[in-house]
């Protein structure tokens, strides 16, 4: 066996040397394919919605993102603006996936700390959930942009861009981007729309109209563009979840900064949670937390038609009740409903994630 060469040994150590100081340094913010890119913002790479300027740790989850075989959901830990840890919180599973999923994810959680990015190649025969998992790791590193863009100091308001939770429509997904500086949507836009057929015809007709409107006015609480009342939905839907996470980091950046005015009272917020996907329906949590605890939760999703009805409207109010009581989603399941009291759990621990807590 030939021996390696001392000087090719320093030299590769060299470069593998700056090529980490360059991982270290940039947590780049790309978008998903196919997806229009965000404008630039200058938000430098985030650790948790409770941390300072120089957050010691967060935690991040990003939407789940639904496959052809499953759900992919990733929750990366942030320390000093870099990937410590990636793991997927949900997967593909059930006959030949399990096998694929076990194959796949250690790989991509390498890669992606290595890359500091979602930017990584997708693993051979795991193309679906290669995919699912970089859209949720970007998904994961908007939230954390958008709350080290909230922490911002000097006076003047930091531009955050922030992606709503993918919303199911009949044809298709909806999801929303919007960068939010001031307090102010500057600009919508939809990463996902439905396409095919006659959807293309729908989308580019009413998603231009749909971003103009959220940007005139600032909320979710726009008019439906007539003949894509599905699409509309679905994008104020997702557009909403995306504000609610904004106002979640610019809550936590502005609840420790000055205790000697206004009384030294906790400012409460609102954050949803990922859509947690059951199997017999989507299920997602929003909380409102004052100084960190939970003061209120509810679904603003969950299983319906048939049996399920009764279901949640039996199991929900009790699930709510016990988030609050304990501030935490380890709460118990109600008994006859444990597909969506699973899935609650799942979504209120996202949301918890979101708030830092």
């Amino acid at each position: 066996m030939r021996k390696s060469h001392p000087i090719r040994r320093v030299v590769l150590a060299g470069a593998a040397t700056v090529s980490g100081i360059v991982l270290l340094l940039s947590l780049k913010p790309a978008t998903d394919p196919g997806a229009a890119q965000a404008a630039g913002v200058g938000a430098p790479p985030a650790a948790s919605a409770q941390g300072g300027a120089q957050a010691a740790s967060g935690t991040v989850t990003g939407d789940a993102a639904q496959t052809q075989y499953g759900a992919v959901q990733v929750r990366l830990t942030v320390a000093n603006g870099k990937i410590t840890k990636a793991e997927a919180v949900q997967a593909p599973k059930g006959g030949q996936s399990d096998q694929i999923t076990a194959n796949a994810v250690p790989k991509l959680n390498q890669a992606v700390v290595t890359a500091q990015s979602a930017n990584v190649d997708a693993v051979s025969g795991a193309t679906y959930t290669s995919n699912g998992y970089k859209k949720s790791v970007q998904s994961a590193i908007d939230k954390a942009n958008a709350s080290a863009g909230s922490q911002g100091s000097g006076g003047s308001a930091q531009a955050a861009t922030v992606t709503g939770d993918a919303v199911q429509t009949q044809y298709g997904a909806v999801q929303v981007r919007v960068t939010v500086a001031g307090g102010k949507i500057t600009k919508a836009e939809a990463v996902q729309a439905p396409k095919g057929g006659q959807s293309d015809q729908v989308t580019a007709n009413a998603v231009p109209k749909l971003n103009q409107a959220a940007v005139a006015t600032g909320t979710a609480d726009i008019d439906a563009v007539s003949g894509a009342t599905y699409t509309s939905n679905g994008y104020k839907e997702s557009l909403q979840s995306a504000l609610d996470k904004a106002q979640a980091s610019s809550g936590s950046s502005q609840g420790s900064g000055s205790e000697g005015s206004g009384g030294g009272a906790a400012q409460a917020r609102t954050v949803t949670g990922s859509v947690s996907q059951t199997q017999y329906g989507a299920v997602q949590v929003r909380v409102t937390v004052a100084g960190g605890k939970i003061t209120k939760a509810e679904a603003v999703q969950a299983p319906k038609g048939g049996q399920s009805d009764q279901i949640t409207a039996n199991a929900v109010p009790k699930l709510n009740q016990a988030a609050v009581a304990t501030g935490t989603a380890d709460i118990d399941a109600v008994s006859g409903a444990t597909y969506t009291s699973n899935g609650y759990k799942e979504s209120l621990q996202s949301a918890l994630d979101q708030a830092g807590g």
